[in-house]
């Protein structure tokens, strides 16, 4: 069964889709941050790149493609400040991002701002920030990854600092990898970490963003949209890998390993029949049950 069965005629949610603006914050200049992990709008003029930033190009045709994504749906992921004197901020993390906001015609820029001499101070200001009752599931990973980027902390001292378990945690950042559609219906509550988590399983993210139209037009439940996609069969488990004609045996072995690490699996075969799979597992105790299964079947 084709997609075009499954998806029925294009679907088209974008009217419910509205940019992300934090229009809640305060505008630079007439509030001083609470803390660092205040989200405040900070005029473009006063924002200086960082001298030392490390990638001295960017490819322009993906800034153009950042620069229309913001446009429709706001800047999803704020850009990481430290104060200068007279007035000023200089870039610490978000250069590429600075840049797109720059040619999307924004006038303001959501920032963090941190103070780069006390590390203490920050990390303990995000880990506050984390226990807030009212953050949506971007903010959290957002916060998950400053920790990680900014308090280089590794994802096992950070679930320690948070006190989570180091699987929830890999979880959350795993939703930084959707799609800015998907991130932003994420965010503003058009779609559930629930359906989240399915759409992750899907490696094209086109098809990501026509199924999270789907799931939003529809109002289908995580498990519809579980059966839709496997309504999708053999079909579209070779358009996944690359539109390659394998044989039954190699989707059999990708179904029965696949199940043990969330169908994060891929397979790439040579008309020789040489190849690669690749298996991504999001924890040791992924690795473990599947261990385990090999020991009871004697393999």
């Amino acid at each position: 069964m084709g997609l075009g069965a499954i998806l029925g005629e294009k679907t088209d949610v974008g009217s419910l889709r509205k940019p992300v603006g934090y229009l809640n914050k305060d505008v630079l200049g007439s509030k001083e941050p609470q803390d660092t992990s205040d989200i405040i709008r900070i005029p473009v003029d006063m924002i200086d790149p960082n001298p030392f930033q490390p990638r001295q190009s960017f490819d322009q045709e993906a800034l153009n493609e950042l620069a229309e994504s913001i446009r429709t749906f706001g800047l999803i992921q704020p850009i990481t400040v430290r104060k200068k004197a007279e007035g000023k901020y200089q870039i610490i993390s978000g250069e590429r991002r600075y840049r797109a906001c720059s040619a999307a015609g924004m006038d303001m820029i959501p920032a963090y701002i941190r103070d780069a001499n006390d590390q203490g101070m920050l990390e303990m200001a995000i880990v506050e920030n984390i226990q807030r009752e009212n953050l949506d599931p971007i903010e959290v990973a957002m916060s998950y990854q400053r920790l990680i980027e900014e308090c280089n902390l590794t994802q096992e001292k950070m679930a320690e600092r948070v006190g989570k378990k180091r699987a929830s945690v890999t979880n959350y950042l795993r939703l930084l990898k959707l799609p800015a559609k998907v991130q932003h219906d994420l965010k503003v509550g058009l779609l559930s970490v629930g359906h989240a988590k399915v759409l992750l399983g899907v490696e094209d993210l086109a098809l990501q963003e026509e199924l999270c139209d789907l799931v939003i037009k529809n109002d289908l439940s995580v498990r519809q949209l579980e059966e839709r996609l496997k309504k999708l069969g053999a079909g579209e488990k070779k358009k996944a890998h690359g539109d390659q004609d394998l044989p039954d045996t190699y989707y059999k072995v990708l179904e029965h390993i696949g199940k043990y690490f969330d169908n994060n699996i891929s397979l790439r075969r040579s008309p020789t029949g040489k190849g690669t799979m690749t298996i991504r597992f999001d924890s040791d105790a992924e690795m473990a049950r599947f261990l385990q299964a090999l020991d009871d079947s004697n393999l």
